[in-house]
């Protein structure tokens, strides 16, 4: 418990400083918390039907998490939230992706396969 104490003594001292404060209202924090509703989207989105996903839509978010991942990690200094945010909304929109393409093409193959025993 005194582990705990050190901790909490020590993070009310970090939040009291002019470092963090600088942190709270810079953009590298506000930027990665408006991003996160992306990712959070997604997560939603799991419980949805997958013929709501757009395809297009899935692959643009993919390739732009991917860069502002690249982004997040090369810009001084690193921005690790950012990085994190794009992370998570790279792996969920991977996820919808392949949730999109198996809906799609394990539908169509059933539905190609149904017509042949119809005939």
């Amino acid at each position: 418990m005194a582990g705990l104490a050190v901790l909490v003594q020590k993070t009310r001292d970090y939040i009291k400083t002019k470092e963090f404060r600088d942190y709270i209202t810079s953009t590298h924090f506000w930027g990665p918390v408006a991003n996160w509703g992306l990712p959070l989207a997604a997560l939603r989105d799991m419980k949805a039907p997958p013929d709501i996903i757009s395809g297009p839509m899935t692959t643009a978010l993919t390739f732009y998490s991917m860069a502002f991942m690249r982004f997040a990690y090369r810009v001084q200094p690193r921005n690790y939230l950012l990085l994190a945010c794009h992370f998570t909304n790279f792996l969920v929109q991977s996820l919808q992706g392949s949730r999109y393409l198996k809906h799609r093409y394990s539908a169509r193959a059933t539905a190609k396969a149904s017509n042949a025993l119809d005939k």
